[in-house]
């Protein structure tokens, strides 16, 4: 598995060299973040630059090209004023899931109030819904299914800080905390496991699921 703490210090002397004082922050998010990866886990980079062009992208793509495990690399980059402005309901899960490596993110804070994590759970819940009626009338598919079930856990980890005031980063500690338990989160780490989908039974719990989430977070 990569060694993370290594690899950040050469991907930030890097983003450095490559983009001298314009870099506004560089975080990690993702499974190395929460402290879950396996070999085969991406690596989630944030970079955010003071602007964003596409020369900017094109110099930063061939900087990714130097690096150990790039076939891992992905993540997301940004002009400082573009995040500033980006949806609200985005934020909550980009905050709190984004490990700060140089700078800060603490502007976001004030854009993240209930109703945009709100926003967030019913826009997951319906991205959840509509993904998981395609799949299963069209797509067939079991990876679409394990997709779906991370994506849904991401809902209930908003879910859970909108009732409770708090973010729990870890799947694990997560499911620790609701209860009763919740047999989606206890299906989706059934399947990082690599446990077999079971196609007709795990559609039927995610889309009731969801319908219900949708329901019972609605814009009133």
């Amino acid at each position: 598995m990569t060694d993370i703490k290594t690899w950040i210090k050469i991907f930030t002397k890097k983003v450095e060299q490559t983009f001298l004082d314009r870099v506004w922050f560089i975080g990690l998010q993702g499974s190395y973040s929460r402290g879950e990866a396996t070999e085969t886990s991406d690596i989630d980079a944030v970079v955010i630059l003071d602007e964003l062009r596409l020369n900017d992208l094109k110099a930063y793509r061939e900087m990714l090209d130097t690096l150990p495990n790039r076939d891992l690399i992905c993540g997301f980059v940004s002009g400082k004023n573009e995040l500033l402005n980006w949806e609200a309901s985005d934020f909550f899960q980009f905050y709190f899931d984004t490990v700060p490596i140089k700078g800060s993110l603490d502007l976001l804070l004030a854009k993240i109030d209930r109703q945009a994590v709100k926003r967030a759970i019913r826009i997951g819940a319906c991205s959840v819904y509509h993904a998981c009626v395609h799949n299963f009338v069209h797509g067939k598919s079991d990876d679409t299914l394990r997709s779906l079930y991370k994506s849904a856990v991401f809902v209930l980890q908003a879910i859970w800080f909108y009732e409770t005031g708090r973010y729990i980063k870890s799947k694990a500690e997560l499911q620790k905390a609701i209860n009763p338990p919740s047999a989606v989160l206890d299906t989706a780490l059934s399947l990082k496991s690599g446990s077999n989908v079971q196609f007709e039974e795990m559609s039927e719990l995610l889309l009731n699921w969801a319908t219900a989430v949708i329901n019972g977070y609605n814009e009133q």
